[in-house]
């Protein structure tokens, strides 16, 4: 292809990009970040918040594609990168991507009952204690668990009657929460694969809201408390009494939410990161640059670098230097 139909090519790429996993290596001063077209993206965080950052500071100082289809899930464990994508999990040695070394250190496949099902995985929890990966393959309406240390898928926990959208882990109890197209949320055991507890969340009528939907997209744990949200509003709910303690104000449905400290940091559609405090009021209202927010990340490995970053339907993600200011944007290339 001659390089003016590659520079069109790729600004048409560019043009439809949506960013839909981040992850912060090891040692807090690099971003992965993974999109539609299967690339990961290896930005410099200490390179960026330098006071000698220059423009190109804040493109990747290495990008290579990892899978055929998207990257929809990234974690960091102590050496390596796992990326999910259509059916497969694999692993880069951050140790080697710094070097701009890009050669995968192993793939792993979950067994399918069929083989004509290829069902994406899009969300990867890690419970460092025990060396267990969780990955929801959202296609075929599974939960899995992996054992990092052998490679083999230890549970395959089923229960959802749909797409499964996400996951959040309970390390200390070693338990697993997913959410789903069908509306509900499941609580699993890890260690025995067993379904704790259901909770049909649109059933309630202080989180319903039939005109968007049953669904839950998104999750997040913190001891006893749990948020979730999607088609329902988004709602603070107590786990040991299984009641939502505190609907959320009045948003679009959110993809993305995490607790942090006193706060709840969500985005979703609309071009905005929500700051919510846990009482249910907005704190504040943060523009960003992706039109739909599909990923938030919050680097607390390294205390020199600690950024939050937004990204979505866009090639550019959000730095905010402190939660209630955007910083400047990375962006690939």
């Amino acid at each position: 292809m001659a390089p003016a139909e590659q520079a069109v090519r790729r600004s048409l790429e560019l043009l439809h990009m949506s960013v839909f996993s981040q992850s912060v290596s090891p040692c807090g001063r690099y971003l992965a970040a993974g999109n539609n077209y299967g690339e990961i993206a290896i930005f410099s965080l200490s390179a960026a918040l330098s006071s000698e950052a220059k423009e190109e500071s804040k493109k990747p100082v290495v990008s290579f594609t990892a899978h055929d289809g998207p990257v929809y899930a990234l974690v960091s464990t102590d050496r390596q990168l796992l990326s999910a994508s259509d059916g497969e999990i694999k692993a880069w040695n951050w140790a080697e991507i710094v070097k701009k070394g890009c050669k995968e250190a192993w793939s792993r496949r979950p067994p399918l009952r069929s083989s004509l099902e290829v069902p994406e995985i899009n969300s990867l929890q890690l419970n460092t204690k025990v060396g267990q990966l969780a990955g929801a393959a959202g296609g075929d309406c599974a939960v899995r668990v992996m054992d990092l240390e052998s490679g083999a898928f230890t549970h395959e926990l089923r229960g959802h009657r749909d797409y499964v959208h996400c996951l959040a882990l309970r390390d200390q109890l070693h338990q697993c929460l997913s959410g789903g197209e069908d509306g509900t949320v499941r609580l699993w055991d890890l260690r025995t694969g067993a379904q704790v507890q259901v909770i049909e969340v649109h059933k309630y009528e202080e989180c319903s809201r039939p005109q968007n939907g049953k669904w839950i997209r998104c999750l997040a744990t913190d001891s006893d408390w749990m948020v979730c949200g999607g088609g329902p509003a988004l709602t603070l709910w107590h786990l040991r009494s299984v009641t939502p303690h505190h609907r959320l104000p009045r948003c679009r449905p959110q993809q993305h939410v995490l607790f942090y400290q006193d706060l709840l940091l969500a985005g979703g559609q609309g071009p905005a990161v929500h700051h919510l405090q846990l009482s249910g009021e907005v704190k504040a209202r943060i523009p960003c640059t992706p039109r739909a927010v599909l990923s938030l990340c919050l680097n607390e490995r390294s205390p020199e670098h600690k950024v939050l970053t937004a990204a979505g339907s866009s090639p550019k993600i959000d730095v905010f230097t402190n939660l209630g200011y955007r910083a400047f944007s990375l962006a690939f290339a």
